[in-house]
């Protein structure tokens, strides 16, 4: 990421403290916040300390049947002593590559499941079934019928009604 050197951040942040920028062909998008509760920036009333202020970078690639991997990377600016924050130009993208990383680690994390998954004939393992050619699915419970011949029938009708007269 490039550093825009004449924002106190790094980039450009609205009136809210966000912005978004494009990196490693990915939409990302950054939050800048302080943690207080307060809309006004001042020390804490307790502690007579300013609040940190956090920089949080994320995005997210939907890719087919709804699979999303996410990135996400989060860098807290402490304050020093009693005075305020100063603005750290790098945090940002400290923040952005953090969330790239996560991404890259995410991916690795997806693909190594879907291997694991993966058997010879192309189905998945996890499904219960113990690949014998079986009789019962574990995960559903149902019975598969493997056999050929004739089905008989040998239960017993009762009838407990009573027939409507003419």
């Amino acid at each position: 990421m490039d550093i825009d050197t004449s924002q106190p951040w790094g980039l450009a942040i609205d009136y809210a403290g966000r912005a978004t920028l494009t990196e490693a062909g990915h939409t990302v998008y950054v939050n800048v916040s302080d943690t207080s509760f307060n809309s006004i920036i001042a020390p804490d009333s307790i502690t007579g300390t300013y609040s940190p202020v956090t920089i949080t970078a994320q995005f997210s690639e939907t890719g087919d049947n709804g699979a999303v991997l996410r990135g996400t990377g989060r860098v807290t600016v402490m304050p020093v002593g009693t005075d305020p924050v100063v603005p750290d130009r790098t945090a940002v993208q400290r923040a952005v590559a953090a969330a790239l990383a996560d991404f890259r680690a995410n991916t690795a994390a997806y693909v190594a499941l879907c291997a694991a998954w993966t058997t010879d004939e192309g189905e998945g393992q996890g499904d219960g079934d113990t690949g014998t050619g079986g009789e019962t699915d574990q995960a559903t419970g149902t019975e598969t019928d493997t056999g050929t011949g004739t089905d008989t029938d040998t239960g017993t009708e009762t009838d407990s009604g009573t027939e409507p007269t003419a």
